[in-house]
């Protein structure tokens, strides 16, 4: 799946798919398989020249790739698809953090404990390990592969990774997921209590409002039974001074950064939890980056400033603009030296 974050980006694919011709030689490369230059030329009632203008196109652009082969009738130029699916963001946020940052990507079955209760299950892109509603295969090697997991109530915690240097202060933390409820079947309508804790320190919680089937997921591979978790919301968890928030705007709790103390040499042990006592126990589900509606896996972004940097939220971006424009200049001056 290509995932293509800004309306810019994609002026490639647009234009690639902007002619008739272009678009009918993606419908036949995915209806059939192999096709080669020769053969769309034929199925179209073109010439190879014009062909080879169409795809030179669509390879610009990343759809397509050349496979080239021998046969009996000499060398063939195989066109394949190169994506399944395109995801467009059609609006670019202008409001993102100015500051530098470290982010990683983190497999929903990279947890580093868990307590289970059904009903449950986890499943690889290629199949379901072992048998469903059985927590021991929460337990199983085939786990670090995982592209979703589902419970019924418990809890599961996460190793972030902590790329924090000596001298560099944290900012901002955001922890952004593909999840939902977890229900028998599916029921979009099925509220449950997710809490949310790092180093234990609790962080807040957040209503999950169903778990989602009325449709197939997205990117959820094709062997996947419709009657399971198909797809969920994605949700960014940001910490900063002011607070814990969803999404940005929606303030859960009053843990601020400064609460969890972290620094370069901290343990982050993110937490998801749905207590049994809850009000709403409507279980969870986390979507990786092959199943839902979203090619992501848990991501985390650390946003840093460097020690004596401004403490004040206001000077930040003013820090960050002089202290980049600065190294500029320098390396400016540094060169006209050397020349």
């Amino acid at each position: 799946m290509l995932c293509i974050h800004s309306l810019n980006e994609a002026a490639e694919v647009f234009k690639a798919l902007s002619t008739e011709a272009r678009i009918r030689i993606m419908e036949l490369i995915y209806e059939n398989n192999n096709l080669s230059m020769n053969d769309l030329a034929n199925m179209l009632g073109v010439t190879n020249s014009a062909i080879t203008l169409h795809i030179n196109k669509l390879e610009s652009a990343g759809l397509v790739t050349i496979k080239t082969t021998s046969g009996k009738r000499g060398i063939s130029k195989i066109i394949l698809p190169v994506h399944d699916r395109i995801i467009i963001d059609m609006f670019k946020n202008s409001k993102e953090n100015p500051l530098p940052f470290y982010e990683d990507s983190i497999g929903v079955g990279q947890f580093t404990t868990c307590e289970i209760h059904p009903t449950c299950g986890i499943c690889t892109a290629k199949e379901i390990i072992g048998e469903l509603d059985d927590p021991r295969v929460f337990s199983y090697p085939e786990r670090f592969k995982a592209g979703i997991l589902w419970l019924g109530y418990g809890s599961l915690t996460y190793n972030l990774p902590n790329r924090l240097r000596a001298g560099q202060i944290p900012r901002e933390i955001q922890i952004s997921f593909e999840i939902s409820s977890e229900c028998p079947s599916y029921n979009n309508d099925y509220p449950s209590d997710i809490y949310f804790y790092i180093n234990d320190i609790p962080l807040g919680s957040w209503v999950s409002p169903g778990d989602f089937g009325d449709r197939r997921g997205l990117i959820a591979p094709s062997w996947w039974p419709t009657p399971l978790n198909q797809y969920g919301l994605l949700k960014t968890l940001l910490i900063n001074d002011k607070g814990t928030f969803i999404d940005g705007t929606h303030k859960i709790g009053d843990t601020t950064l400064e609460d969890l103390n972290l620094d370069y040499n901290s343990a982050i042990n993110f937490t998801l939890a749905v207590p049994k006592d809850t009000a709403n126990c409507g279980g969870m589900t986390l979507f990786g980056e092959d199943f839902g509606d979203y090619s992501q896996n848990i991501t985390m972004k650390i946003y840093y400033i460097n020690r004596h940097a401004p403490a004040d939220e206001n000077d930040i971006k003013i820090y960050y603009i002089n202290h980049h424009s600065s190294s500029s200049e320098e390396s400016s001056i540094k060169e006209k030296q050397d020349a």
